[in-house]
């Protein structure tokens, strides 16, 4: 099969299907994909995969990229390039790359009619699948302005294989075929707003999801690319919130594990994985979710690391030369508060707390504002030029300082930087089995 634009190459594709084989047969592999857009994110994460020698899927969602720039201002053709470039800097090979689109439908307009909606959802994954995307999760499960009443599942088939099938039609000028994830039961993106009560899918749902959504690509004359849908997303039981994490209990999941078997070729997506622990994101692979999805997390760990050197810098750098990173970052969240108002709640005590340690981290939509890259920028200019001695760095950032001691790591903001976020990852990379 020829690729003409493919992020992931076809090996790296194939290399995914196998793992999921392997998954389906024994439950001891896996892949973790890395939802951000954030570039010490995405430096971490390759850089973890190069030292595992392993896959490296990154995904992009519908808000963060898509043909009109998201809010990180790329179409899928720039991210996909920027990604490629990230990794051609150290050397990552691309054929352990794979990129896909999460969440790929109508979300994004949403608030306009369901034809408007659904014009600009086919409009995007048109664009994913010719930039290359290798896996696409098509979700058209949110209701749009004229959908009274919700969505019935039918419809959500039916729009589903509408994606589908725009999808396909751009993939095939690239001479290129795109892997699909499908799924009703899809958590709300960045975790819960309110209180954590979460229902493990039930086998029932995950069979009618199947059969309706088979119903609808054969409808749409693509009974063909049903054979390219390899995973199904359910809920097994694992959500986040702003300050507690619902963990995953296998007993309560067995019976989804034990109704794939009966399956051929699919495999579950975990979403919200975020916060999860080493034994839990452990046994959701054993339990067959092939996928583990993970971003607000990452994006948290790098906020961790952040006022991790915010408080070196304090220690360590006169007043007159010091960023006052935390300031400005709270000044600007609290003059657009658009970003996280609908999901702090409380009064102005609590909503400061969410602003800064929220696992919904809702910090990741500020990080491109000038005024806050400004900031980081000179406390990392400042701690580079005058690196802190290792006491005072253990004081904020223990597990760097020991790394930096043992000669892992650079005494440097950006090593630091990567060596935080990596700790999330290689959690994640020993659950894959990587």
């Amino acid at each position: 099969m020829q690729t003409l634009r493919a992020t992931g190459s076809d090996a790296a594709v194939q290399e995914m299907l196998r793992i999921f084989k392997e998954n389906r047969a024994g439950g001891q592999r896996g892949i973790y994909s890395v939802c951000s857009a954030h570039q010490l994110v995405l430096e971490a994460a390759i850089a973890q995969a190069a030292r595992d020698e392993s896959l490296l899927l990154i995904e992009a969602t519908c808000n963060q990229v898509n043909q009109e720039g998201g809010y990180t201002g790329l179409t899928p053709e720039r991210f996909c390039d920027y990604v490629r470039a990230l990794a051609r800097e150290v050397g990552f090979p691309e054929e352990r790359l794979i990129l896909g689109g999460d969440h790929l439908g109508p979300n994004p307009w949403r608030s306009a009619s369901s034809n408007a909606a659904m014009e600009k959802a086919c409009a995007m994954v048109k664009a994913y699948a010719s930039a290359g995307f290798a896996k696409i999760h098509l979700d058209a499960s949110m209701a749009c302005a004229d959908d009274f009443g919700g969505l019935t599942n039918v419809e959500i088939a039916q729009r589903t294989a509408r994606l589908c099938e725009a999808a396909e039609a751009a993939a095939a000028e690239r001479l290129f075929a795109p892997v699909y994830i499908i799924g009703t039961e899809v958590p709300p993106p960045g975790g819960a707003k309110g209180e954590l009560e979460v229902e493990v899918t039930e086998t029932s749902s995950v069979q009618n999801t199947l059969d309706l959504h088979r119903a609808a690509f054969e409808e749409r004359g693509l009974s063909s690319v049903w054979e390219r849908v390899v995973g199904v997303v359910v809920q097994p039981g694992v959500e986040f919130g702003d300050l507690s994490v619902a963990d995953y209990v296998p007993e309560r999941a067995a019976r989804l594990s034990e109704w794939l078997a009966g399956v051929e070729r699919i495999v579950f997506e975990a979403h919200s994985t975020d916060y999860q622990t080493g034994k839990s994101l452990e046994h959701l692979v054993r339990d067959h979710f092939a996928i583990l999805k993970v971003g607000p997390e990452l994006t948290f760990s790098l906020r961790e690391a952040i006022f991790g050197l915010a408080g070196i810098e304090e220690e360590w750098i006169s007043d007159s030369k010091r960023s006052d990173t935390r300031v400005v970052l709270d000044r600007v969240m609290v003059d657009h508060p658009e970003n996280w108002k609908a999901y702090y709640h409380g009064d102005s005590h609590h909503q400061r707390i969410a602003r800064a340690y929220s696992q919904s981290d809702r910090i990741r939509y500020y990080w491109p504002h000038p005024d806050i890259s400004a900031a980081v920028s000179l406390l990392t200019q400042n701690l580079a030029a005058n690196p802190a001695p290792l006491p005072v760095i253990e004081q904020y950032l223990p597990y760097e300082a020991e790394a930096i001691r043992r000669e892992e790591i650079a005494n440097t903001p950006h090593a630091i930087l990567l060596c935080h976020i990596q700790r999330t990852l290689a959690r994640y990379a020993r659950a894959c089995g990587f």
